[in-house]
């Protein structure tokens, strides 16, 4: 499985650089530092698309192990994904073990996982036993706790830094989706 690339893409548009952005010029979603970061070193307005498709399979999908989570469910990980791009694939992996944990029942499903951001095996073996617990409405709890941890999220940095109002309602609108 893949990620949905064409609907990502969607929602971060094409050429921007709004002063008011901390990512600074960016072009498909990709911010110039990030660009450069994978060798591209045109400039952002010209940058093909198809590059930035390989950006965001290999440092938003393969890297963070969304790529493992689609084997156990392509909908947490098509969730980890867009909000990882939105925010970074640590932030939305620290979610999903911290939903993990808030789930397991004071231990009794099974053990706390650190909540590091960092997916691994054990991440992902807890997930499996998460949705062997829960199923499909566990599937669907767990999509609601993301979002509202990414909701919650992109309140509490609007908060603390005022130039991101410009910009969390168009989160909330097209990013945190319950």
């Amino acid at each position: 499985m893949r990620p949905d690339l064409n609907a990502l893409i969607g929602r971060e548009g094409r050429y921007s650089n709004n002063p008011n952005d901390t990512g600074g010029e960016t072009m498909w979603g990709i911010t110039k530092a990030v660009a450069r970061e994978y060798g591209y070193l045109g400039e952002m307005r010209s940058m093909p698309r198809l590059v930035a498709e390989q950006i965001y399979l290999g440092q938003y999908w393969i890297k963070p192990r969304f790529s493992d989570v689609a084997l156990v469910s392509e909908a947490i990980a098509e969730e980890l994904f867009d909000a990882g791009v939105n925010m970074s694939p640590a932030k939305s992996s620290e979610f999903l073990q911290i939903a993990l944990n808030a789930f397991n029942k004071q231990a009794r499903l099974y053990q706390d996982i650190s909540e590091d951001g960092a997916i691994g095996s054990v991440t992902i073996a807890v997930l499996k036993k998460f949705l062997m617990f829960r199923g499909k409405e566990g599937e669907q709890v767990m999509l609601t706790a993301l979002n509202c941890l990414q909701g919650a999220r992109y309140i509490e940095i609007s908060r603390h830094r005022a130039a991101n109002e410009d910009f969390v309602y168009g989160w909330l609108l097209n990013r945190v989706g319950v």
